[in-house]
C-alpha cells in the first residue's frame, strides 16, 4: 500500500506557496483526478490538522433534494466499507482526537483534529469516510430522525431562524434563499437512492481540496492521500454540473418581507441588502466598513442601541459572500415593544453612513479590529487548515497572511465611503421572528 502511495505521487510537482519568518511553509500539489493537496507546516506544534474540502453545499441542491449536502455529512459517518460508525468514532477516540464536519451553502469540509504522530490514522479514516461510504438504507432512516430534531432545534431558537428567514427573503426561490439543514418536507421525502446518487455525482476528486496544517510534512501528506484515495485519483474527471447564479443581485431582494410568528419573549430582527460577492475587490474596505457599522462593542449600531439607549442585548452587522452575489445585514434581538424603534434607529445609521460614510479615525479602528481578528484567529492548526483549505477551494490561489494584511492597511477613507454610498442605498428587506402579524410592518420598508 505504501509502494501504491509512491507510485501515486510520483511525478506530482509540488510548489511551494509561501515560507514564513519562522521557519515554516505553505506548499501544493495536485494529484491525478484533479486532487489538490495544500499543506503549512508550523514548527513548535506538537499537532496537526487533516481535512478535505468538498465544493458541494446546500447552494448546489435542487428543490427536491434540499437538505441533501447536510443529510450525507451525517451518513458518510454512519460506516464504510472497511470500519462501521462505531469504529470510526472509536479510533479517532482512543488517541485522544476530534474528529468532525460541517456543512455551508457552497462546500462541505470534514476534519480531523489529532496528535502529529497520529497524523496517518486522522488521513486514512477522514479519506474513507469520503471514499468508501456504504449509505445503508437503515442509517438514511436513522439519521432522518436525528435531522429531523436538529430542525425542530433550530425552530426553537428564533436568534437562528430569523437568519434562514432573512436568507429567504432576500433570495427567495434561488438555492441560497434556502437553509443548509433543508426543510422537513425535504427531509421527510428524501430516499436513499437520491443521497447516494447525489455522493455519487458531487464527491470527486476535482471537487475536493485536501488541507493539512501543523507538525506536518508535505511529501509525507501527499504520499498519504494518494495511497488513501487509491484508485479513486484515477477515475476519468467528468465535467461538474454548473452552479446556479444569483438570481435576485443589484435589482433587489426576492420580497421585501418576511414575519414568523414566534411567542417569544424577545423579538429578532435582521434588516439587510444584497452584499458584494466574494471576488469582489471591495471586500476588504466591506470588512472595515462592517467592523464600523456593527461589528464590536465601539461600532456605531452597538454604541447607539445597546449602550446608549438600553434598547438591545445583542446588536450587530454582518456580511456574508458566495459567488454571484452576496448578503450585508444587521441583527438585533429586543423587547417587542420596542422592535419599531430598535429598527428606526439602525436605519437612521445606516442613512447616515450611506450619506457620509465613516471617519478616519473609524477606519483606522476598523482596519486594527479586521487584522486583529485575522492575525489571532490563526493561532491553532485547525483555523490554519480552514484558511489554506477554503481559499484554495474558492479562490483556487493562496494570499499570504502579509499580503492580507497589506490589502486591508491600504484601504482608504475615500473607499469605504464609496462602498457605503453603494451598499447601504441598495433596495432592504427585513425579516422577523417574533409575537408579530405581518401586517404590523408593512410601513418599514
Amino acid at each position: 500500500m505504501v509502494a501504491e502511495g509512491r507510485a501515486l505521487t510520483t511525478g506530482v510537482r509540488s510548489r511551494l506557496l509561501a515560507r514564513g519568518t519562522d521557519g515554516g511553509t505553505i506548499r501544493r500539489s495536485v494529484l491525478p483526478g484533479g486532487l489538490r493537496v495544500i499543506t503549512e507546516s508550523m514548527p513548535g506544534v506538537h499537532s496537526a490538522t487533516f481535512g478535505v474540502w468538498v465544493g458541494v453545499g446546500s447552494r448546489d441542491e435542487t428543490p427536491r433534494l434540499g437538505g441533501a449536502s447536510h443529510f450525507l455529512e451525517h451518513l458518510l459517518f454512519k460506516g464504510t466499507r472497511r470500519r462501521s460508525a462505531l469504529q470510526i468514532a472509536a479510533e479517532i477516540d482512543a488517541v485522544g482526537g476530534e474528529l468532525n464536519a460541517f456543512t455551508g451553502k457552497e462546500s462541505t469540509c470534514f476534519y480531523a483534529h489529532v496528535i502529529d504522530r497520529d497524523l496517518p490514522l486522522a488521513v486514512d479514516v477522514v479519506c474513507d469516510v469520503l471514499t468508501n461510504a456504504v449509505i445503508a438504507a437503515g442509517d438514511v432512516d436513522n439519521e432522518r430522525g436525528v435531522i429531523l430534531e436538529e430542525i425542530a432545534m433550530r425552530d426553537d431558537d428564533p436568534g437562528d431562524a430569523v437568519h434562514d428567514l432573512f436568507s429567504e427573503v432576500q433570495f427567495g426561490d434561488h438555492p441560497l434563499g434556502r437553509p443548509v439543514i433543508g426543510s422537513v418536507q425535504t427531509i421527510e421525502a428524501l430516499s436513499r437512492s437520491q443521497i447516494a446518487g447525489f455522493y455519487r455525482r458531487r464527491y470527486r476528486p476535482q471537487t475536493m481540496v485536501v488541507a493539512a496544517a501543523g507538525n506536518v510534512e508535505h511529501r509525507q501528506v501527499l504520499r498519504l492521500v494518494a495511497q488513501a484515495f487509491g484508485k479513486v485519483l484515477g477515475a476519468p474527471a467528468e465535467p461538474d454540473p454548473p452552479r446556479v447564479g444569483v438570481v435576485h443581485g443589484l435589482g433587489g431582494p426576492a420580497r421585501s418581507l418576511g414575519v414568523l410568528h414566534r411567542s417569544t419573549e424577545q423579538a429578532h430582527v435582521v434588516l439587510g441588502s444584497a452584499g458584494l460577492d466574494r471576488f469582489d475587490e471591495r471586500r476588504y474596505a466591506l470588512g472595515v466598513l462592517n467592523n464600523a457599522l456593527g461589528g464590536g462593542m465601539s461600532s456605531r449600531l452597538f454604541q447607539e442601541v445597546r449602550e446608549r439607549r438600553g434598547l438591545a442585548y445583542s446588536v450587530y452587522s454582518f456580511a456574508s459572500q458566495y459567488a454571484g452575489g452576496g448578503s450585508f445585514g444587521v441583527y438585533a434581538g429586543c423587547q417587542p415593544s420596542r422592535t419599531h424603534e430598535v429598527l428606526s434607529i439602525v436605519r437612521d445609521e445606516l442613512a447616515a453612513v450611506a450619506a457620509e460614510g465613516i471617519t478616519e479615525e473609524e477606519v483606522e479602528r476598523g482596519k486594527g479590529q479586521f487584522r486583529g481578528g485575522l492575525v489571532l484567529g490563526l493561532e491553532d492548526t485547525g483555523s490554519r487548515m480552514s484558511r489554506i483549505g477554503k481559499h484554495e477551494l474558492t479562490h483556487g490561489e493562496h494570499v499570504t497572511v502579509p499580503e492580507l494584511l497589506a490589502r486591508i492597511e491600504a484601504v482608504t477613507v475615500d473607499e469605504v465611503r464609496q462602498l457605503a454610498g453603494d451598499l447601504l442605498n441598495r433596495p432592504m428587506c427585513l425579516a422577523v421572528v417574533g409575537p408579530f402579524a405581518e401586517d404590523e410592518f408593512d410601513g418599514e420598508l
